[in-house]
């Protein structure tokens, strides 16, 4: 299901957040409610983490990942990466990035199988997002932009692009990420989707000026209605096991 929230009476989720299948990155200084509405959806699937990254709250944009890895800028504090390290769970990498894009929020989106990078990033980066995150890695623009992740968030089900992206490139990035894809917007006509939505494969947390028709589509396009953590987590094993025999 999508729930709506907001930090600090901010609308754009994405900032002060990262979500995926293994666990839930919240940044530190939230109100008990931020906390709460996470932990109240996620609490018995996976960790709700509390974290900044270089002092800052913005972990969302300075941050990607997914159940198998999680990338964090260089300028990582050294304790802020033990917490990390301490508190997710095991199967998941934690690696420090020299990058000179260095929002990886904002230039890089990604499930836990395919990843859209900026053009520009560089090769050794786009050779650890392999690595750490075990996902195929394309470069490529959204309506124009290079900013990837500000204008798309995807999960193994589905993606929501920005609204201008044209059927053209909808149909190209579909066939690239194996999964059905909207553009559309969030929190009242926002087109930076990634900043206004978190989502994996059972739960989408947006602000709260996200429309009954946005939330309709958000809940349609990432397949939200469909989902059970117990049951996307069995998917996952019967496909592990799959792979390894």
């Amino acid at each position: 299901m999508a729930v709506r929230t907001n930090f600090e009476s901010k609308d754009e989720i994405g900032v002060f957040a990262k979500l995926t299948n293994a666990y839930c990155l919240a940044s530190i200084g939230g109100s008990e409610i931020f906390y709460s509405t996470f932990e109240a959806e996620l609490g018995d699937s996976i960790p709700v983490v509390h974290a900044s990254l270089a002092g800052c709250r913005i972990i969302g944009r300075m941050c990607v990942g997914n159940r198998k890895g999680l990338l964090v800028p260089s300028s990582t504090f050294d304790q802020e990466l033990q917490h990390l390290r301490n508190a997710l769970p095991d199967s998941v990498k934690v690696q420090r990035i020299e990058e000179r894009l260095s929002a990886l929020g904002n230039v890089i989106t990604c499930n836990d199988y395919v990843a859209l990078v900026h053009p520009d990033l560089d090769r050794e980066t786009e050779e650890i997002i392999s690595d750490t995150l075990g996902v195929e890695v394309f470069r490529h623009t959204i309506a124009g932009n290079v900013l990837v992740g500000s204008y798309c968030v995807l999960n193994n089900r589905g993606a929501l692009v920005h609204p201008n992206t044209s059927i053209v490139d909808q149909e190209e990035l579909s066939s690239l990420l194996q999964v059905p894809l909207v553009a559309g917007t969030v929190n009242q006509g926002s087109s930076l989707v990634g900043a206004g939505v978190v989502v994996n494969d059972w739960c989408a947390f947006t602000g709260m000026d996200t429309t009954a028709t946005e939330l309709a589509v958000l809940e349609s396009v990432f397949r939200l209605n469909e989902a059970e953590p117990s049951k996307i987590a069995q998917e996952m094993r019967a496909s592990l096991i799959e792979g390894m025999s």
